[in-house]
């Protein structure tokens, strides 16, 4: 079993990845802060609650990236009309420019690194990929 060498790989490759997203989304947006972004655009709104299992955290830690993103005027929250204690998480005109923005940078990163093989590699990676991944 190849395991050692697969979790070396994947842990530099995972590396690589935070780094030049954290580096390349600075100072505006984090990582964690995209993928809220990238997941309440999907949905148009959310509760923060909704997030927690998304973002594999606390409900304290979810309360604090929101605080954060709001700060930063990349969300907006606002209170259920019928049930005052909803409160629900939308993208604010900022925050959609910079998911746009993010999703370039992710998008510039992986196709460089994917580009170092050929695309039927790719296309096998894929489907490797989507084998040993969990779907829920």
């Amino acid at each position: 079993m190849q395991t050692s060498e697969f979790a070396k790989i994947w842990s530099k490759l995972s590396k690589d990845y935070r780094l030049h997203m954290e580096n390349e989304l600075a100072p505006t947006l984090t990582e964690s802060q995209l993928t809220v972004l990238e997941v309440i655009q999907e949905q148009e709104k959310m509760k923060p609650s909704e997030l927690t299992p998304l973002l594999a955290t606390s409900p304290a830690a979810v309360t604090m990236l929101l605080d954060r993103m709001e700060k930063n005027d990349l969300i907006t929250r606002e209170r259920d009309s019928s049930d005052r204690r909803i409160v629900w998480v939308s993208i604010s005109p900022k925050g959609r420019e910079e998911v746009i923005r993010g999703l370039r940078i992710r998008d510039a990163f992986l196709s460089t690194v994917l580009s170092r093989i050929s695309s039927h590699n790719q296309q096998l990676l894929l489907y490797l990929l989507g084998k040993i991944t969990v779907v829920s």
